[in-house]
């Protein structure tokens, strides 16, 4: 073991050591960490307090209704029977109740649950999610959810809820359910016109959700949940999903809010927009819990007090499916460009171009003909790299040049062996890769292509809803990890398990770099092939990060990442093995004495190189020159 390898091992080992003392927690952290799980109890406390304080109030306002107070308007509504009523069809089942008067619960049909025991997913229900309109009069203010509604017009996909008052009016919300995703609604108030300030134009709305894991990856799932909003005539975006709490001020109009989870969302739609609110996401949850994180948000859109015109709202309640989405969309009578499919995550506008305009295509043309999603990844795998394959081969042959021709490059620069010569040396290189012909820099191109490609897939696969709960090989579900062990004890930097399909992907990923590098290294020259010897050990150490990375990630994802190096390895090893390196050399020589014979032929970069050359040397005579005075 020589010199370079011991220090080498030296520095991965001091990597790795202030790696692990780097990321280890402080006490300032474990301080932290400790108040979030307390706030995370006091978060839990405050909504039960403020629950048990309304009821309390409601009560109370009962009880002096009962007592034959009837100052209230609503004094009627205060009291009354709780009851569900159902609306469904084959995609949702949306519960309603009469206390309040809103959407308590939402079951989506066709999907797994957490622990796979029912096709059906329950997105809320009436413990974790309220909606409540609040509406400011003159003398008193009307809360929905102290009101008991009468149920009218039922039907599976259309309820009315009706609430009294003392003066003959009524406040009315009325639900239709279309044939999928959809629900609109309406909220107006009849007879109340004199309960209200003249120039009253708005009410207030109130959503809270506690968002539940659905799937087994807790981190990974709480990464891709999170409160999303679009603009009014503009993009859409999301708070940050991993802040410990986010409170964020919205000033500028709102088309929609959705709470959202990795792949499931919730979306309240207004006609007129809402304005003047907040939206929050608070603590992520602690996994066991069952939830993920908390969302609220506060707004305001147009309400008419005359009850002319009423308030008209509309939900998707479904999955994160990218067409299905847009199809739902059309649904909308709002005649907005709502543009929810930005609920599924596609990257980056280059990554989201490639994602939007290939690989939905793709893959949805690939589904279509009955394969499993593993075949699928597989496929896709294939038909990339068959798209990329002249790249690649161009690439591999550059490099092939530049590797038969080190020992002519060798001869050529062996008299600049002095640190000062370095740049005549580079120059040499140059000139005569120039002379035969070859472009050093032709090999950079493949892997400027293919990048982005890898990028968008890391965006498509954890999004794509069609990978949930579908199993391959030995993998149950292509959408989260899939562990060969797993432990109850929480590991820093491991998590609680160990992912297969992350392991064969950290092993290709070394198997491939191991290739690369020995390609490399081939080809080089001087003190540049003793540097690669350290490089290579620095390429190596990116496989255990990207282990530490990717063990929480999907396996379907990992999956793909281990196809695709896989798929790499045997294309660079098939054109190692069909290249004859004789003849590419006389190929390359014949090229030599055809631009030799002919000056005039060689590319505009050798002559580039020529003149820099000489100037490089005259520069160099120069100082010699000056030196010597």
């Amino acid at each position: 073991m020589n010199k370079d390898t011991l220090i080498g091992f030296l520095l991965i080992g001091l990597v790795l050591i202030g790696f692990s003392w780097y990321n280890q927690p402080s006490q300032e952290e474990m301080e932290a960490y400790q108040r979030q799980q307390d706030s995370i109890a006091a978060a839990q406390k405050d909504i039960e307090v403020k629950k048990s304080m309304a009821e309390t109030e409601r009560k109370a306002k009962a009880e002096e209704a009962a007592k034959g107070d009837t100052t209230a308007m609503f004094y009627q509504a205060l009291n009354g029977q709780k009851s569900n009523v159902l609306l469904k069809n084959g995609k949702v089942e949306l519960t309603f109740s009469t206390k309040g008067g809103t959407l308590t619960k939402a079951v989506i049909k066709g999907f797994k649950n957490a622990d796979n025991s029912k096709d059906e997913v329950t997105l809320f229900d009436e413990e974790t999610q309220q909606m409540n309109f609040m509406l400011a009069g003159k003398q008193e203010n009307i809360i929905t959810q102290d009101l008991y509604f009468t149920p009218s017009n039922i039907s599976d996909s259309t309820v009315t809820m009706t609430a009294k008052a003392a003066n003959g009016g009524n406040i009315v919300l009325d639900y239709s359910l279309g044939k999928d995703y959809m629900l609109h609604f309406t909220l107006k108030t009849e007879g109340l016109n004199g309960f209200f300030a003249p120039n009253y134009k708005e009410m207030d709305i109130e959503w809270n959700d506690m968002a539940a894991q659905q799937e087994r990856g807790f981190t990974f799932e709480n990464r891709y949940s999170t409160l999303t909003y679009k603009e009014k005539d503009g993009g859409t975006d999301y708070l940050n999903e991993t802040s410990e709490k986010r409170d964020e001020k919205i000033e500028e109009a709102l088309d929609w809010v959705a709470f959202k989870n990795q792949f499931f969302s919730a979306v309240l739609i207004a006609r007129d927009d809402f304005k003047g609110g907040s939206l929050m996401t608070s603590i992520p949850q602690e996994k066991g819990t069952g939830f993920l994180k908390q969302f609220a948000a506060k707004m305001k859109t147009q309400f008419d007090p005359t009850g002319k015109r009423p308030s008209e709202f509309e939900m998707y309640i479904g999955p994160n499916d990218f067409r299905l989405i847009k199809d739902v969309e059309e649904q909308s009578t709002f005649r907005k460009d709502l543009d929810l499919e930005q609920l599924v995550y596609l990257g980056w506008p280059l990554f989201r171009i490639i994602n939007r305009w290939f690989t939905i295509y793709v893959f949805d043309w690939l589904t279509s003909w009955g394969f499993s999603m593993g075949v699928v990844l597989i496929l896709i795998t294939l038909l990339l790299k068959a798209i990329t394959f002249p790249m690649v081969k161009k690439s591999y042959m550059s490099s092939a040049k530049m590797r038969v021709l080190k020992p002519k490059l060798d001869e050529a620069t062996k008299q600049y062996d002095k640190p000062e010569d370095q740049m005549q040396k580079q120059q040499a290189m140059m000139q005569l890769y120039a002379q035969y012909g070859v472009s050093p820099l032709s090999g950079c191109l493949p892997m400027l292509i293919q990048a982005p490609i890898w990028i968008a897939m890391f965006n498509f696969v954890p999004n794509a809803i069609q990978l949930r709960r579908e199993s391959f090989l030995w993998i149950d579900d292509l959408s989260t990890y899939d562990p060969i062990i797993e432990w109850s004890t929480n590991i820093w930097g491991i998590g609680d398990h160990l992912s297969l399909t992350c392991i064969l992907f950290c092993v290709s990923n070394i198997l491939y770099s191991y290739m690369t590098m020995r390609q490399q290294r081939d080809q080089m020259v001087g003190a540049q092939a003793e540097q690669m010897k350290m490089m290579q050990w620095m390429m190596y150490l990116m496989p255990l990060m990207f282990f530490f990375m990717f063990n929480d990630y999907s396996s379907g994802l990992n999956f793909y990442y281990f196809i695709s190096l896989f798929f790499s390895a045997a294309i660079m090893w098939t054109l190692r093995k069909t290249t004859n390196d004789e003849k590419l050399l006389a190929i390359l020589e014949a090229r030599y004495k055809e631009n030799k014979a002919n000056p005039k032929k060689q590319s505009g970069l050798a002559a580039r190189l020529e003149a820099m050359q000489k100037q490089a040397e005259e520069m160099q005579r120069q100082r010699m020159n000056q030196q010597k005075r």
